[in-house]
């Protein structure tokens, strides 16, 4: 009888699994903590792969050099636009106030603030991109004073090209952050795989007539329709009713700019880390274009492990906040940086043992062993730091979910301001493997900074810190790199693509059970906590 009913019960709960799935990409799903980090983190999964092919075909097409350094150069001012006069994270602000309109049920007061934002700011950002276009000259020569010829006119071209695909991510994340205060997630998370995809076919279809210019218009095409397209379509889809409202002075307006200001006032080093590499790494023909390809390969892994996380978890921690419940407010950042943290020491055992291998599957086209090897070591070196990287995010959101911007935005000031003697010494001593390191040690004292003001100010202790779990994941990450790094030193496996695919299957595969077995034999929870999840 036992047997009967257990083996009727598996197709059922198969099928009842498979619904569960398909429910969670209805465009109208909402989510729960959980759910959406799983959505995310697929997304993430799918938009990773999409950003590696990316950057492997525009490596192969380009290589590194001249025209890569202007191509991913060429990003600097508009990123720049966009972080100070929208903060870089709109929907940070607009989640805190939309979450109060949401709570006491005013659906119509919530649209209104949303168009009141939404206006104002586009007249503004508006302004900023027609700046940019008329000194996009100066600014790249100011930036970029390695630039010279040829290779600074197509950055200064190039950047005047992508300067209105920040309206597209504007606007779409405005939208967004009404799909978001109400846990509908799909949205966002289909929004990074378009804008990879409409890089992809750019290169594809134009790069032969247009050359590098091909990438700046996937670029606005990406952007158009995976952020603003879609990202419209779900708000109005969720009963959004957009107001012509244009007033400077509105309530609504006027307090979105003060949550926002000291983020557009402030620098943080998770942005400036790219604008610091590449001002120094334009004194090396293909520096630029090197970093950032070892700065795609360390973001695929992190943005699994710390950025679809964090984001998904920005709007639970709002509504604890705002329900009061501070003491689950508290177990919740805790409990969401230690797991982070765990993971990702392992992670990055992998990562650094297999950064050869990795690297190397880059290789081919324009883009020469050499480049292979040099990206190879700035990778391994990025690797390091992945626990901090994921971990400042949760941080950084802890603040943001109780309405405090000013003071990630003051730490991020402070800390910029005493990394940068840390980059140019380290440049000037070492090179450009020295930047990478600067790179790891300014995200640790940004995440410690954060988190020590976090405990002291009595919202999230440190106390509350799975230091066991953490420890015993280190240990883990160690063992299993050594594994790792064994089976790409003794090996004896051909040079080329399908030695670096045997090399990578191989040692993910000892790496895994490594870090298993200890964690298993240490009594961890981890395993458990992950198989639960699984089920």
């Amino acid at each position: 009888m036992i047997d009967h009913v257990s083996s009727n019960s598996i197709p059922a709960v198969r099928r009842g699994l498979a619904s569960r799935l398909l429910g969670m990409l209805r465009p109208s799903a909402t989510h729960t903590a959980f759910s959406a980090t799983l959505l995310l983190m697929a997304s993430t999964v799918l938009s990773g792969m999409l950003g590696l092919v990316r950057t492997k075909y525009i490596a192969y097409l380009f290589g590194a050099g001249a025209v890569t350094d202007a191509y991913y150069a060429a990003f600097q001012l508009p990123d720049m636009i966009n972080y100070f006069l929208i903060g870089g994270v709109v929907s940070t602000s607009l989640l805190t106030m939309l979450n109060r309109y949401q709570k006491s049920g005013d659906v119509a007061g919530g649209d209104r603030a949303l168009s009141a934002v939404l206006n104002a700011m586009l007249v503004v950002l508006m302004v900023g991109v027609l700046l940019g276009e008329i000194f996009a000259p100066l600014y790249t020569h100011v930036a970029f004073p390695a630039f010279q010829g040829q290779k600074a006119d197509l950055c200064i071209a190039l950047t005047r090209l992508l300067l209105p695909a920040q309206l597209f991510f504007f606007a779409g994340g405005v939208l967004g952050s009404r799909l978001l205060v109400r846990k509908i997630f799909l949205y966002q998370a289909v929004t990074p795989m378009l804008y990879n995809v409409g890089i992809i076919l750019g290169a594809v279809f134009l790069h032969r007539r247009y050359g590098a210019y091909s990438l700046a218009i996937g670029v606005l095409a990406g952007a158009f329709v995976g952020s603003l397209v879609m990202n419209a379509v779900g708000a109005f889809r969720n009963g959004m009713q957009y107001r012509l409202i244009f007033n400077l002075r509105d309530a609504a307006f006027l307090e979105w700019l003060r949550l926002s200001l000291p983020l557009m006032i402030g620098v943080s080093l998770t942005m400036a880390d790219k604008w610091i590499l590449s001002y120094f790494a334009s004194d090396d023909t293909g520096g630029i274009s090197r970093m950032n390809v070892a700065k795609t390969l360390f973001n695929a892994p992190l943005g699994i492990l710390g950025a679809a996380a964090g984001a998904a978890s920005l709007p639970f921690f709002a509504a604890l906040f705002s329900q009061g419940k501070m003491v689950e407010f508290a177990a919740a950042v805790n409990r969401s940086a230690s797991r982070v943290i765990a993971v990702s020491v392992m992670a990055a055992g992998w990562m650094i043992a297999l950064s050869g291998p990795i690297v190397d599957l880059y290789r081919g086209g324009s883009f020469s062993r050499n480049d292979a090897t040099e990206t190879a070591a700035y990778f391994g070196v990025f690797s390091l730091s992945i626990a901090l990287w994921s971990a400042q995010g949760f941080y950084a959101r802890a603040f943001y979910a109780v309405g405090n911007t000013r003071v990630p935005a003051i730490v991020g000031w402070i800390v910029t301001l005493v990394s940068l003697p840390i980059y140019s010494t380290l440049f000037h001593r070492m090179g450009m493997l020295g930047l990478a390191i600067a790179s790891d040690l300014g995200i640790l004292i940004l995440t410690v900074t954060l988190a020590v003001l976090l405990d002291r100010r009595g919202m999230v202790p440190l106390s509350g810190l799975e230091a066991g779990e953490m420890v015993m994941a280190l240990t883990a990450g160690s063992v299993g790199f050594a594994g790792a790094a064994a089976c790409v030193g003794y090996l004896p496996v051909a040079h080329g693509h399908r030695g670096d695919l045997l090399l990578i299957g191989v040692g993910t595969v000892v790496w895994g059970g490594l870090c298993f077995g200890v964690l298993t034999v240490m009594g961890s929870r981890l395993p458990g906590q992950i198989l639960r999840r699984r089920t």
